[in-house]
């Protein structure tokens, strides 16, 4: 008898789940990954932003444009295919604390994915990094206990659409690229005209 993609979906998440039964030393690991780890993906950027290098920035901004249209696109979905998440339906062992919202698909997921395919498309090596970063994410929302393997991998692959069909807007459309260029160009006067009041008054006041 065939099994239906839920059956086998479920039969996926049992496999993973049950790891923090059988290989329980690993959970406080799962448990990092999947509540803090996205963290690390918002001081990335940030730090890649305050280097201020022009291609870096450009990143950054690609990150944040896929990223709302990433969200915006799986708010939709989860509005027209709302789903319980494993531990509303079924007896699991979950490791975390969390609300039982929608679960389709995971927003953790599309967030990481957003940003790593983002770092990866400007910087090959790093984004390599970035992008594993994202699958221990999504992989540690499902031993948890509060994800469905199909949950993230369809996060994973919103998230790494939106930040191609973003990339190829920006880098292949002059009037966005150009319009990309002038939002950098007018934070950066801003930045410059700080930077300068601030050199200024330091240097009066040591005067």
């Amino acid at each position: 008898m065939k099994m239906s993609f839920a059956q086998l979906d479920y039969q996926l998440f049992q496999m993973v789940n049950g790891l923090g039964r059988t290989m329980d030393v690993l959970n406080p690991v799962m448990r990092m990954f999947a509540s803090y780890a996205e963290y690390v993906f918002y001081i990335g950027i940030v730090i890649y932003w305050f280097t201020r290098h022009r291609i870096q920035r450009q990143m950054v901004v690609q990150s944040l444009v896929s990223a709302c249209v990433a969200f915006a696109c799986s708010g939709i979905i989860g509005h027209f295919f709302y789903r319980d998440r494993p531990f509303v339906t079924h007896a699991v062992l979950q490791l975390i604390e969390h609300p039982a919202n929608a679960s389709f698909p995971s927003d953790h997921a599309t967030g990481a994915f957003v940003i790593a395919a983002s770092i990866w498309s400007f910087r090959r090596k790093e984004g390599l990094v970035w992008l594993v970063l994202a699958a221990c994410i999504a992989f540690s929302r499902v031993w948890t206990g509060v994800h469905y393997p199909s949950d993230v991998l369809a996060g994973a692959v919103l998230g790494i659409a939106a930040a191609a069909v973003v990339h190829q807007l920006l880098t292949s459309v002059p009037k966005v690229q150009n319009m990309l260029f002038q939002v950098i160009h007018w934070y950066e006067v801003v930045e410059n005209k700080v930077w300068k009041k601030k050199l200024v008054s330091e240097y009066s006041t040591k005067l």
